[in-house]
């Protein structure tokens, strides 16, 4: 056998090598399970699928609902070649070949091509722009895959030239009939006489929430777990008990695990343990978390629990904001995951979010208080007649650019101190500062509101 021979003979995926998701995937309509609210008979997709009458769309649904799939289907009925590319990985680089592939096919076998974006909404604005002009001019027909909601993921201009469809989790009866097909048509197990009790299905399609994936790689893990016994496998309560006993992630945004996994992120910089910081953001990247959110609960955490201990956790945070926010992944989720190890090893405090909340509770627990009138503004005559900023000591005229016994909070307020600088980091220097200020203050014979 050649080389040649060698490469011809495995260009086709042996299905004994496949997931059993990728092997029982529908190639028709016809075969395609759920969503009869835009595919059932006279529906608006099917109908624009069976008369050719195709559009650039947006096909919105949590994970393993079958939007990959629809668009495959979609792709074959219609004769076009078929592109996919996600936008996880990808860039607009990818994105210019594979118009450019869309180009040529269109050139040399005057058919259309179906460019297919998972996890479009993990595009920034720049690069969900590349695909306009080839969607205007009809050099592609775009589907782009999403979990997040388009109208706050994807750019309005985008969106106006695709129609959006909203796929659900898949019901009880359509986890049924796709648990039936497999078991009838799979060819891994066409020799095999596989034996499945009711209760164990039901407790298999109830693990899967919704999701054909799921069902199916839960019940690829049973069969592996069960011995071939005289062509025969039986999966019972027992089997499934050990499967689900084991740990299979799940990521629901809005949900309980969502909070649970950001609040073990947050908990894991303020511990100071970078590893496990990362662990989660990795975590919750790897189950479809918005990075943008992300980067805005690590600005947040930059403030709460490091903040003038070392300012510049701020600052790299917010530099991973904007890298992300520009550049998209997965430059962005770099920069994401060197400001969550910079946030973890810096040293922490509080003090900034112990001032602000103790503030913010004594202004709305107190009257309006007046301004101080040495601390008013005067722009006209009158204002400076009535005393506005009369005797106001201009600080950059004091020694040490410091006027010793100036006061600034409203006289009913004079002794307060919210700040309360820890002995960690930058905040060392800082508190031996306002120490040093605080006795220049005490030595003061210019008090602004006396000893009292």
């Amino acid at each position: 056998m050649t080389v040649d021979d060698l490469f011809a003979a495995t260009s086709e995926p042996n299905a004994a090598f496949q997931p059993m998701a990728a092997r029982m995937r529908a190639k028709t309509l016809a075969d395609y399970v759920g969503q009869q609210h835009i595919l059932g008979t006279g529906m608006a997709l099917r109908e624009a699928v069976e008369h050719g009458h195709l559009h650039s769309m947006i096909l919105w649904g949590p994970p393993g609902v079958g939007k990959t799939t629809l668009a495959k289907i979609i792709a074959g009925d219609s004769d076009a070649q078929f592109i996919e590319i996600s936008a996880v990985l990808a860039g607009v680089k990818d994105i210019r070949a594979a118009v450019e592939k869309a180009q040529l096919y269109r050139h040399q076998y005057n058919k259309a091509t179906v460019l297919f974006v998972d996890e479009v909404h993990r595009f920034n604005k720049a690069q969900q722009d590349a695909f306009l002009p080839h969607i205007e001019n009809g050099e592609i027909l775009f589907i782009g895959a999403t979990t997040e909601n388009p109208s706050f993921e994807l750019n309005s201009a985008l969106l106006s030239r695709a129609r959006v469809y909203v796929l659900k989790s898949l019901q009880e009866q359509d986890l049924q009939q796709l648990l039936q097909r497999v078991l009838e048509k799979d060819p891994v197990l066409a020799d095999i006489d596989v034996r499945f009790d009711e209760k164990s299905r039901q407790q298999l399609i109830a693990a899967a929430d919704g999701d054909a994936r799921r069902v199916l790689n839960l019940l690829e893990i049973a069969l592996d777990l069960v011995p071939t016994v005289d062509g025969q496998k039986n999966i019972g309560e027992s089997v499934i008990k050990q499967v689900l006993a084991q740990s299979y992630r799940r990521f629901d945004k809005g949900g309980e695990q969502f909070y649970d996994q950001i609040s073990a992120m947050h908990k894991s910089i303020r511990g100071s343990a970078p590893d496990a910081a990362l662990y989660w953001l990795c975590r919750m990247l790897d189950g479809g978390c918005d990075a943008l959110y992300l980067a805005r609960r690590i600005v947040r955490t930059a403030s709460e629990d490091i903040g003038n201990a070392d300012p510049r956790a701020l600052e790299i945070a917010m530099n991973a904001w904007q890298v992300q926010e520009r550049l998209g992944s997965p430059e962005g989720e770099l920069a994401l995951a060197q400001a969550v190890i910079y946030l973890a090893s810096a040293p922490k405090s509080n003090a900034v979010y112990t001032a602000f909340n103790a503030c913010r509770q004594l202004v709305a627990s107190t009257p309006t208080l007046d301004v101080p009138m040495h601390l008013r503004n005067a722009p006209t005559k009158l204002m400076k007649e009535l005393d506005y900023g009369e005797g106001y000591r201009y600080a950059h005229d004091e020694p040490e650019a410091f006027a010793a016994g100036e006061g600034y909070l409203p006289v009913e307020l004079a002794d307060m101190q919210f700040y309360q600088p820890v002995n960690r980091g930058l905040e060392i220097k800082i508190a031996e500062k306002l120490s040093y200020f605080q006795q220049l203050n005490a030595a003061s014979t210019n008090k602004r509101y006396g000893d009292d």
